[in-house]
């Protein structure tokens, strides 16, 4: 290792050192921002009692919720699975129980700092524990949001119409257009990345053409004909199960006045989904919960069964990851190692 990289790994290691972030006033601030910006959206803005919501709450199905639960946990191995599958196509040799591993440990870094941070914290812990160029890393998770914006919108345009058929709604309209011209924006970035992004490297600095070149194997070597039906498809599944999560928190709630179907179900998570990006909380905290009881709005489910599936929902997805998250972060041998802890049992190229 030079004297650069070394400096650049201890840089790393202190910008992505989770004991730091959490005692950061910004991380502090941006968890007291979310959690005051919930109690404001259902006690003033939703005008819901937050006592009815709880009541509502604890008298869920627990078999319905240890569904729902499964359906979301489910997407981890496969998440795993496609990670691993692109790190692979990329020249970093790696099994999908590991790559399972470190990408739940940097879900668990995104459910307690803002800022999508998790991700940079995935390249981190691979480099730290395989040596593999943190930049062709980073290009490999920029593929995978990018099948997932994909995949996202175009569920959502299926799941929307066949759940709004027959029924006129500008509103809905209006996401699935916008929808729909970010999806194309964005497949036309990724095939111009693909075939022609190479050729931005003449045009850098030595060391940001490094860089760059990095990131562009990363996220184009996994982009063959070959690779990209298994990539659909996975991500298809992924985002298929979440749908089912919020399906069986809502039959767990047994409320009278929400009946919806597996398609509008799937609708309503993935536009939550989008909001998860918003870097001002941890995971999206407020923004998504809002996006989840607007959404449930659009099927004419508001009031407290609206806000008492969004909580729930939102439960599973956060609360169980910060307790499980926390658990692997103490125990993971992969955490030490990458922070110099423990040392490294293999040295993969």
């Amino acid at each position: 290792m030079t004297d650069q990289e070394r400096a650049a790994s201890e840089l790393n290691s202190a910008d992505v050192s989770l004991g730091r972030r959490l005692l950061n006033w910004k991380t502090i601030g941006s968890i007291a921002f979310g959690i005051v910006l919930l109690i404001l959206l259902f006690r003033y803005v939703f005008n819901q009692d937050l006592g009815e919501i709880w009541a509502s709450i604890s008298h869920a199905n627990p078999a319905f919720l240890l569904l729902a639960f499964a359906a979301y946990y489910l997407t981890f191995p496969l998440r795993g699975f496609r990670w691993a599958y692109l790190l692979r196509n990329s020249g970093t040799p790696i099994a999908t129980t590991d790559a399972t591993e470190i990408l739940f440990l940097s879900w668990f870094v995104n459910c307690v700092v803002p800022a999508k941070l998790g991700d940079v914290y995935r390249a981190y812990l691979l480099r730290g524990n395989y040596s593999a160029s943190m930049s062709r890393t980073v290009g490999t998770i920029f593929i995978e949001r990018s099948a997932d914006i994909v995949v996202i919108f175009a569920l959502a345009l299926a799941a929307g119409f066949w759940s709004f058929r027959g029924r006129s709604r500008p509103d809905v309209d209006a996401v699935f257009f916008a929808g729909f011209l970010v999806a194309l924006g964005l497949v036309a970035f990724v095939v111009g990345l693909r075939f022609y992004g190479h050729r931005l490297t003449q045009y850098l600095p030595g060391r940001v053409a490094d860089l760059y070149e990095r990131f562009h194997e990363g996220s184009t070597r996994g982009l063959t004909r070959r690779t990209l039906p298994i990539l659909g498809a996975v991500t298809v599944a992924i985002w298929i199960l979440e749908g089912f999560r919020l399906y069986f928190v809502i039959h767990a709630l047994n409320l009278p006045t929400v009946g919806l179907g597996i398609s509008a179900s799937i609708f309503v998570t993935l536009i939550g989904a989008l909001l998860t990006a918003v870097p001002l909380t941890p995971a999206g905290v407020g923004f998504v919960e809002a996006a989840i009881v607007i959404a449930l709005g659009f099927y004419g489910i508001a009031g407290v069964p609206a806000s008492a599936v969004a909580l729930t929902d939102r439960a599973i997805s956060i609360l169980s990851v910060i307790v499980l998250g926390g658990i692997l972060y103490a125990f993971s041998r992969k955490v030490r190692v990458a922070h110099g802890v423990a040392a490294p049992q293999t040295a993969p190229d």
